[in-house]
């Protein structure tokens, strides 16, 4: 049943991939063209997602780029409670909340998120855990080494992909012991997140390991700094091509969720693939 993803009250069928869409209603972010601190202007492009097939849609507040810095807890809610309950009333699509603060979630939750995207692995809100277990939400469980503000500071692995591995299979295990169904979490090995650029090619080179886990594999590539590097250290505004050949390359290799930017030109892409493989 790994292809089965429970969010609340719903099951989500993955039978060939999701797109997640992003939505940062934060001023800050390493890719301009993706910030929509206006509510109207979230909403918008919320809709326009849904029009060009996304299957959830992921608001956010925090700026999680490398370097950055923790905002409040009541500066995160005040950005992204007012789009979640608009969006509630509107969507039929499920709505993540990425956040690894356990008040922001629970309040994301009452205002009608199904799922908790957290970069921390409960490690920056032990809170968090709880949260999850009492609303029985969907949740996303990624790897990072350190926190935004320092985890691109020197990050070091002997294996990364066994280190990632190993991570995430120990806190899947973990959840498991503390009542919360395996069916409700996904996993993410945390491209850009305390790696080194070899560390995010060889993830992508061996993404296909972290299926091994029993759970669907959620990817997050979208216009990361690895694809700039690769192409002469191109800005974010000029990596769509770059997102796309890697989403590809994670489909091909068993990816069920990819969290982009760029919703229409990913589902094109992915569709053309699945169509080939499937032929």
């Amino acid at each position: 049943m790994k292809d089965i993803w429970k969010i609340k009250d719903k099951r989500l069928e993955i039978k060939r991939f999701l797109i997640m869409g992003i939505l940062n209603t934060s001023p800050d972010s390493f890719y301009s063209g993706s910030s929509y601190p206006d509510l109207k202007q979230a909403l918008n492009r919320a809709v326009e997602m849904v029009k060009e097939g996304a299957d959830i849609i992921d608001v956010g507040g925090q700026s999680t780029r490398p370097g950055s810095k923790s905002i409040s807890v009541e500066e995160e809610i005040e950005r992204v409670i007012p789009v979640i309950k608009e969006l509630s009333k509107g969507l039929d699509i499920p709505i993540s909340c990425d956040t690894y603060k356990a008040v922001v979630a629970e309040k994301a939750i009452e205002a009608g998120a199904s799922i908790i995207n957290d970069i921390s692995a409960f490690s920056m809100d032990v809170g968090l855990l709880d949260v999850i277990k009492s609303f029985d939400c969907g949740y996303v469980l990624m790897h990072m080494k350190g926190t935004p503000e320092d985890m691109q500071v020197n990050p070091f692995y002997e294996d990364v992909v066994s280190e990632v591995f190993n991570f995430l299979y120990d806190k899947l295990s973990f959840i498991e012991k503390q009542g919360i169904e395996i069916e409700r979490v996904v996993v993410d090995p945390g491209i850009g997140f305390g790696k080194r650029f070899e560390d995010n090619l060889a993830l992508l080179k061996n993404i296909e390991k972290f299926s091994e886990i029993g759970r669907p594999v959620l990817l997050g590539t979208s216009r990361k700094s690895f694809i700039g590097k690769i192409l002469n250290n191109i800005s974010p505004e000029h990596r769509l091509e770059g997102s796309i050949a890697s989403a590809v390359i994670g489909y091909i290799k068993g990816v069920k969720i990819f969290r982009v930017h760029d919703v229409k030109e990913t589902r094109r892409t992915l569709e053309i693939a699945s169509a080939i493989l499937s032929s």
